[in-house]
This record gives C-alpha cells, sequence and structure tokens, in this order.
C-alpha cells in the first residue's frame, strides 16, 4: 500500500511538472511566444524546483513525511490550478503569471522525492529498495502513458486552461488520501510484529523519525551535511550521473511532444498518444531495472555490483536516441525512442543507490541534495534545446545531445561512484 501511495503521488508529481509540453503549442498560438521563451518557461519549474530541495529535505527530516507531503501535493495542485486563469491577464501579462506559477509548481514539489527516498529508507530492507524505487521512479514513465493522452483530450476538445483545473482538482483531492493513508511502521494499524521484524532485520531504518525528535547534535547541522555528503567521491560520481540521467528525462518531459508535432508533423491528439508508446516501454524497463537489481543482490552480488550492472547496461541502451537524427520516418522514431526509454528506465535506480547511502540522520536532506544537482538538468536542458531548435530549425542536434547524456551518465557510474555504501557522518557519534 506505501509504495502503491508513493507512485500514484509520483505519477501526478510529473504529470502536473510536464501539462506544459502538452499545452505548450497551443500556449504558443495563444500568447505568441518563440521556441526560445517556450524554452524558458519550461524552465522556470526546475529553477524553482532545484532551489527547494535543500529546504524540502530539511522538512522532511524535521517534520515527517506524513505531513510535509501532504502539505506539498496540495500547495503544487492549487499553484497548477491557477495556471488555467492566466488568460485573463492578457498576453503580456499572461506570460509573466505563468512564468511565476511555474516558479510556485517548483517550489511547492520540493519536498516529493528526498519525501519518496524517505519513505522507502523507511519502509523496505536493502533487498527490496530497488524493487519498491523502481516503482515509484517508474512514474514518471506513467505520467505520460496515463496522463498525457487525457491532457491532449482535454487541451483539444475544451480548450488548454481545462487541463489546469482538471489536474488541480485531482491533486487536491489526493493530497487527503496521503494524509489519511500514510503512516510511519510502528504507527500503522496494518503492521504486525513479524512484518516489523522483517523490516528491522533487512536493515529497514523504520525508527528515522525518532533521531530528528530527540534533537540534532550540533555536528550535523545542514550545512555541515552538505559539506560531508560533498566530500564523498561516491556521492559526486552519484550526483553526475543522476544529472545526465534527467537530462534525459527533461527531454521527454518538456519538448518530446512538441518534437513530434513540429518535427514529425502530427496532430496534437497523437502526439499525446504516442507520446504514451516510448513512456510505456521505460516503465516496463523501470520496473525490471528494480527488480533485477534486487535479484542480483539476492543471488550474492555486492550492492555496488547489484546497482551498477542495469545502470550501466540501461543508459548505454538509452543512448540508441541519436539514431532519430538520422531519420523521419515515424515508425522508426518510436521504435528508437522506445529502447532508449527502455534503456533509461532500466538504468533509473539513482534513488535506490540514495536509499543505499543516506545517512540515517539526513536522509530527507540527503535525498535533496541529490536531486538538486539533478535538476540543474531542467533548468539547462529546456534552454539548451529551445535555442538548439530556434537556430537550427530541426531538433537533429538536440537528439545527439540527448543520446550524449546518456553515455556521460553511464561513464559517472562506471568510473566515478566507486563502492556503493552507507555514508557515515562524522558526528553522529555524539
Amino acid at each position: 500500500m506505501i509504495v502503491a501511495l508513493l507512485f500514484v503521488v509520483s505519477t501526478l508529481n510529473n504529470a502536473d511538472r510536464a501539462i506544459l509540453s502538452i499545452t505548450g503549442t497551443e500556449i504558443q498560438n495563444d500568447i505568441g511566444i518563440s521556441d526560445v521563451t517556450l524554452g524558458y518557461l519550461f524552465s522556470a519549474f526546475s529553477w524553482a524546483y532545484m532551489l527547494a530541495q535543500l529546504p524540502g529535505g530539511w522538512l522532511v527530516d524535521r517534520w515527517g513525511a506524513r505531513r510535509v507531503y501532504a502539505g506539498s501535493i496540495f500547495l503544487w495542485s492549487v499553484a497548477t490550478l491557477l495556471q488555467g486563469v492566466v488568460p485573463v491577464f492578457g498576453i503580456g501579462s499572461a506570460m509573466i503569471a505563468l512564468f511565476v506559477l511555474r516558479l510556485a509548481v517548483g517550489l511547492a514539489e520540493g519536498p516529493a522525492y528526498p519525501t519518496n527516498g524517505r519513505v522507502v529508507a523507511t519502509w523496505f530492507p536493502a533487498s527490496e529498495r530497488a524493487t519498491a524505487s523502481a516503482i515509484f521512479n517508474a512514474s514518471q514513465y506513467a505520467a505520460p502513458v496515463v496522463f498525457t493522452p487525457f491532457m491532449a483530450w482535454l487541451t483539444h476538445s475544451w480548450g488548454w486552461p481545462s487541463a489546469y483545473y482538471v489536474m488541480g482538482v485531482i491533486g487536491m483531492a489526493l493530497s487527503v488520501c496521503w494524509w489519511a493513508g500514510y503512516r510511519q511502521p510502528r504507527e500503522h494499524s496494518r503492521v504486525n510484529r513479524i512484518e516489523l521484524d522483517h523490516l528491522i532485520e533487512g536493515g529497514a531504518l523504520v525508527d528515522i523519525e525518532g533521531t530528528v525528535e530527540t534533537g540534532t547534535p550540533p555536528a550535523l547541522r545542514t550545512w555541515t551535511v552538505v559539506r560531508q555528503l560533498l566530500s564523498s567521491r561516491m556521492m559526486i560520481g552519484l550526483y553526475m550521473g543522476q544529472f545526465f540521467i534527467t537530462t534525459i528525462v527533461y527531454f521527454f518531459l518538456t519538448w518530446f511532444p512538441i518534437y513530434l508535432i513540429k518535427q514529425l508533423g502530427m496532430p496534437l491528439l497523437e502526439a499525446g498518444f504516442t507520446a504514451s508508446i516510448p513512456a510505456l516501454f521505460g516503465f516496463v524497463g523501470g520496473i525490471l531495472g528494480g527488480l533485477l537489481s534486487d535479484a542480483l543482490l539476492r543471488r550474492g552480488f555486492s550492492v555496488t555490483m547489484a546497482r551498477k550492472i542495469p545502470i550501466v547496461a540501461g543508459l548505454l541502451l538509452s543512448t540508441s536516441i541519436v539514431a532519430c537524427a538520422w531519420t523521419s520516418t515515424r515508425t522508426v522514431v518510436i521504435v528508437l525512442m522506445a529502447m532508449a526509454f527502455f534503456g533509461k528506465g532500466l538504468g533509473s535506480l539513482g534513488w535506490t543507490v540514495v536509499s543505499d547511502t543516506s545517512p540515517m540522520e539526513a536522509a530527507g536532506l540527503s535525498g535533496g541534495l541529490f536531486n538538486t544537482f539533478a535538476n540543474l538538468a531542467g533548468i539547462t536542458t529546456p534552454i539548451v534545446i529551445g535555442y538548439i531548435v530556434d537556430v537550427t530549425g530541426s531538433f537533429d542536434a538536440a537528439l545527439v545531445f540527448v543520446g550524449a547524456s546518456g553515455f556521460a551518465a553511464a561513464l559517472s557510474f562506471l568510473l566515478v561512484v566507486g563502492r556503493i555504501e552507507r555514508v557515515v557522518l562524522k558526528g553522529a557519534e555524539r
């Protein structure tokens, strides 16, 4: 039930941040903005989201997953709904309002993935974490499968503001579901002694919130923790790898439907349904990556090998997206995209490694720092691709850029990360 909650919330999270990719061409027609300006609108979310990661991680460490996540979901959903109102401001002011509200969504979503990583570390033993993390991380593919055709239909049938209204209302209802359904393992009415013992024996951090309630030692205050994490080669390699992985993610969340419309000439509805096909393969790859990693761990492989084998293999496969630059045949493009996103899904175990490596005293903060580096790519990717398309009039160079990022991510995990083990903070023994 816990991993199902994480999956549903994360699916909505990814859908709300990607909604502009579906409504973008209609907004361009209404407001008259260029590809470069649209790229900046895409990146507005990530500026705020990146800056909110460390505060979001601190909030969940301080106040717990139940309260923080419920508030986060509600606030980003209100900001999503309000984006549908911006046409009343007129053309010039509407773009400013949309930019500000995209910033608001990013700020409100800040605690989301640090909370996911913390919940997985709390509720799952080491031998099950990759599968649990893969399930919630596969939400980035489930969102296009479930919501992209739905949002495209709303936009086509009722106008682009309707997509924002509907998604906002769904999110506000989901915040209530999270509040009602989530508890810590020792507090959950459906957890019996056998399950609790299974979690503890397997290394689940079931008492993680108690570490904050008893007071955080001075040596473990926020910036001290950040400095210690940044001094670890393993963590630096993890941050680098996730930055390049997130470059691929943000191409898919922002420019991919527009690529289908502008370069392949698809109508909006067709693009919405077509975008869900590679996403479905990415979803399957994501789940298989987690299952494979946990299976390797149970068969005696070290944590390092069990995590790195699917990560590196999957990321190398993701580079097949480059071949799309040399074809305009729709079927071939979709097959190559499906291969690339299957590979990217297979290699998306970054949050599993966060659960494996985060210090118990600062699991939320560690996840926030990880996601800060990852979402630098959310700022750079939409803007870089916007300039490439504006200057060249084509997505070909952008596809090469995305494929090269997959290769760089594989090298980061292969050559920089080294041995994967939990970080022990200096001062934790006090």
